[in-house]
């Protein structure tokens, strides 16, 4: 795939607010002294039903991180298969919630997005979710009580956005065992109203306990989640040929969605790589606030541009005008207003 145009990627906010204050240090750049966003001083233009908000999170602290921080080797240990949130990772969980409810935020999300393992699923439907769920609700729960060991009460599907489940943006594959996922199966009774239908296989296959992913794979892996997200022209032969992956149907089923607020809940290396790889020639001040690291339960929003024209063409905002139609007079001729 070497060769292709992936998508730029922008901050919702651009800062810093020294750019903006009235009064520079000779330390401080002004606007002339900034080299230009993308080599043009010209802003860029897309059309708003081609661009879709990416709310992106990194999972919240679970014990692997714990145990890492303590010892690397602890990693390499099956007592952290699968590692769930701790404690203070729940604490994360709902100080993230009560951040995107206080900012509006969680009205706008439309879709959620988790990486299959459990701390992911739990941190998604912890800040997404839609509460706690009562018995007798006619609903299916998001997690049921318990889930994990985590001692939480289950959580509810109302009035929350649809979630599902994505291989393409999983942590670093293998040896290390905190980063092997459990069976579907096993999921789908943990988190009953997450789609897992765009899973390939019931077990993890793709996990190996002697091979472990390099940085550039995990990159390039990145670049296929993007793909699946954005696709363009010149790639729409290579994933009609790649019917094993279903990459070229995965890229129907989100730029024909209708949602443009998705929150994509997934991993530090994945999300350093990735953004890395794909940001690598955004300005200096840009790269800082999308490509550094991310903290546990941190959330960063950038925009994506549909470029292939793939998606759907109907604006909802537009407006065509000229209802009811007429002739156009000139304008020396049109009464005064």
């Amino acid at each position: 795939m070497s060769g292709t145009c992936f998508p730029n990627l922008s901050p919702i906010s651009p800062k810093p607010s020294s750019l903006r204050s009235s009064s520079f240090s000779p330390k401080s750049p002004t606007r002339s002294s900034l080299p230009d966003m993308d080599g043009s001083a010209c802003p860029s233009l897309f059309p708003l039903h081609r661009c879709k908000t990416l709310h992106l999170v990194r999972h919240a602290q679970g014990f692997h991180n714990v145990a890492g921080e303590k010892d690397h080797s602890a990693y390499l240990s099956p007592e952290l298969f699968d590692a769930q949130l701790t404690p203070l990772g729940w604490q994360q969980v709902d100080n993230l919630r009560k951040h995107v409810n206080a900012c509006g935020l969680s009205k706008k999300i439309e879709l959620v997005i988790a990486s299959p393992l459990l701390r992911t699923m739990q941190t998604a439907v912890g800040v997404f979710g839609g509460g706690d769920y009562t018995d007798g609700l006619s609903v299916t729960p998001l997690m049921v009580a318990n889930a994990g060991n985590s001692n939480r009460s289950a959580i509810s599907s109302l009035n929350s956005p649809p979630f599902a489940a994505v291989e393409l943006c999983r942590e670093h594959l293998g040896v290390h065992f905190c980063d092997k996922r459990r069976s579907v199966s096993e999921y789908e009774l943990l988190f009953p109203a997450i789609d897992f239908s765009l899973m390939e296989t019931n077990e993890d296959i793709l996990w190996k306990v002697d091979v472990r992913e390099a940085n550039e794979e995990v990159a390039e892996r990145g670049k296929k989640f993007m793909d699946w997200l954005v696709p363009y022209p010149d790639q729409l032969q290579i994933f009609e040929n790649l019917d094993q992956h279903n990459y070229f149907t995965f890229n129907n089923w989100l730029w024909t969605r209708k949602e443009k607020e998705i929150a994509i809940v997934t991993h530090s290396g994945f999300l350093f790589h990735t953004l890395n790889a794909l940001g690598k020639d955004l300005h200096p001040l840009m790269k800082e606030e999308v490509c550094k690291h991310f903290a546990n339960c941190e959330l960063r929003s950038i925009i994506i541009v549909d470029k292939s024209v793939i998606g759907s063409g109907n604006s909802e905002t537009n407006y065509p005008g000229k209802i009811p139609s007429g002739l156009d007079l000139p304008s020396d001729s049109a009464p005064a207003s």
